[in-house]
């Protein structure tokens, strides 16, 4: 039987809303099922980041449920993903799924990840971070979630902004096992991996 290729991808009001059009791009080129959820203030910052509107980043999946669907199918276990991403997550988001509380499908959706052991990556967009922050960063990571903020890599050698948007896209798809042409791979791609210095 072919390997289930489903994905949850949560958006939320964080400032890196061209994070989430390119990974929903990039997930639907690699054929993977999409199943997307978009915060409320997710909606605003597509608006402002992007000039697009919360129905045209939804065009980009395969499938998308109000925030306040708590019986929607990635509200269930038994609903098998390969994970969640939140991209980008916001630390308010960030918090709710941290302490369990899951008021909107989107919380609830990454809880349930967790509790059934599945992959779940959080990109999360802020700077600086206090303690608390940091502390709520640790307690998801003792949990199980990946902690990937889009930090960009100048190894890569990027000549735009859409480049550092790929690389950050492509690492984080890397921790699902979802191969795309978006990263520049150090030692493969980029020649500079292979010198003996």
């Amino acid at each position: 039987m072919e390997s289930l290729r489903r994905i949850i991808v949560g958006v939320t009001g964080a400032s890196g809303a061209v994070y989430a059009r390119r990974t929903l791009e990039a997930l639907r080129d690699a054929g993977v099922e999409t199943h997307l959820i978009l915060s409320r203030a997710s909606e605003m910052t597509i608006r402002y980041e992007l000039d697009m509107s919360g129905a045209e980043i939804a065009a980009l999946a395969d499938y998308r449920y109000a925030i306040g669907d708590v019986g929607a199918p990635v509200a269930s276990g038994s609903f098998k993903t390969m994970g969640m991403l939140i991209v980008p997550c916001s630390v308010k988001t960030m918090s709710e799924i941290a302490t369990g509380v899951t008021s909107t499908l989107l919380s609830r959706a990454a809880d349930v990840v967790l509790k059934e052991r599945r992959q779940l990556a959080l990109m999360v967009r802020e700077t600086p971070l206090h303690l608390g922050h940091l502390r709520t960063m640790t307690s998801l990571a003792e949990m199980g979630a990946i902690i990937a903020p889009p930090l960009p890599a100048f190894y890569a050698e990027p000549q735009s902004i859409d480049e550092l948007v790929d690389q950050s896209v492509g690492r984080t798809l890397d921790l699902f096992d979802i191969d795309t042409p978006l990263t520049k791979r150090w030692g493969e791609d980029l020649e500079k991996g292979r010198r003996n210095l």
